[in-house]
C-alpha cells in the first residue's frame, strides 16, 4: 500500500512539475504616461495626460508544446483608450516559433503594411540571478539580457514548463517565460492563467499573410519610411 501511494504520490508530482503542453494568459499593460513625463513643461503632454488613462492593458496568450509555440491576442480591453498611434493591438499579428527547428515566423502588421517575418529565433545572452518570484502559481527565476545594445530585458522563467518560449518572440531560457519586463518600453507581461489542455494542428496552422521579410530586411524598411521624422523616427 505505501509503495502504490508512493508511486502515485510522484506521478502526480512529476505532472504538476514538468508541464510539456498548455495554454498560457498574459496581462500585457503599457504606462502611456510615462514616455511623456520627462516634458513637465509641455502643456500639450499635460492634456494628454489628463485626457488618456495612465495604463492599457490586453490579454494575449501562449499555446505550446514540445515542438512549437504561438503567441498573438487573446482579447483586447474595451475600455482602453491609447494616447500613442499604432499602439492599439492588431489581432491578426501573430508569433509562432518551431523550437526544434530553430525558426520563428511573425505576422506584423506596421501601419498600413502588413509584414510576414521569417528566419531564425533569435538568441539572447541571458544573465540568470538569484532572485525568484511566484507567477501564476509558479516559481520563477530571473534573468536579464538586453536588446538593441542597451536595452535592458527583464524575464522570469519557471522550469517546471521546461518549453524555451515566451511573450513576443523571446526565449532561450531553460523554461517557459512567465513574466516580462521592458522598462525603456514602460511595459511588462505577467502570466495569469495557465491550463494544461493540448494544443492543435490549427493552433499552430494560422493563416498569415503579408510581404515576407527576414529581419535585417524590415528593419532597412523601417529605417527608410521613417528616415525624415529626426528624433522621433
Amino acid at each position: 500500500i505505501i509503495f502504490s501511494v508512493s508511486l502515485f504520490g510522484n506521478k502526480l508530482c512529476a505532472q504538476v512539475q514538468f508541464i510539456q503542453s498548455g495554454k498560457i494568459e498574459f496581462e500585457k499593460k503599457t504606462n502611456q504616461h510615462a514616455p511623456l513625463q520627462d516634458e513637465p513643461d509641455n502643456i500639450w503632454n499635460a492634456e494628454r495626460m489628463k485626457a488618456f488613462p495612465k495604463f492599457v492593458s490586453d490579454t494575449y496568450e501562449i499555446k505550446f508544446n514540445n515542438n512549437k509555440s504561438v503567441y498573438k491576442l487573446a482579447k483586447d480591453n474595451p475600455n482602453n483608450r491609447y494616447m500613442i498611434w499604432g499602439g492599439k493591438p492588431v489581432d491578426t499579428d501573430a508569433t509562432i516559433q518551431d523550437l526544434k527547428q530553430g525558426t520563428s515566423v511573425t505576422q506584423k502588421e506596421v501601419f498600413e503594411n502588413t509584414y510576414l517575418i521569417k528566419d531564425s529565433s533569435r538568441t539572447w545572452e541571458w544573465k540568470i540571478a538569484d532572485e525568484t518570484r511566484e507567477i501564476a502559481g509558479f516559481e520563477c527565476r530571473k534573468a536579464v539580457t538586453r536588446i538593441c545594445d542597451s536595452v535592458v530585458v527583464v524575464a522570469f522563467y519557471t522550469d517546471q514548463i521546461p518549453v524555451s518560449a515566451g511573450p513576443e518572440s523571446f526565449g532561450g531560457l531553460p523554461g517557459m517565460i512567465l513574466g516580462l519586463a521592458i522598462p525603456r518600453l514602460y511595459t511588462t507581461w505577467f502570466a495569469t492563467k495557465v491550463e494544461l489542455t493540448e494544443p492543435t494542428n490549427n493552433d499552430f496552422n494560422l493563416r498569415q499573410k503579408g510581404k515576407t521579410v527576414n529581419r535585417t530586411q524590415l528593419t532597412a524598411e523601417l529605417l527608410k519610411g521613417v528616415k525624415d521624422w529626426g528624433k522621433e523616427g
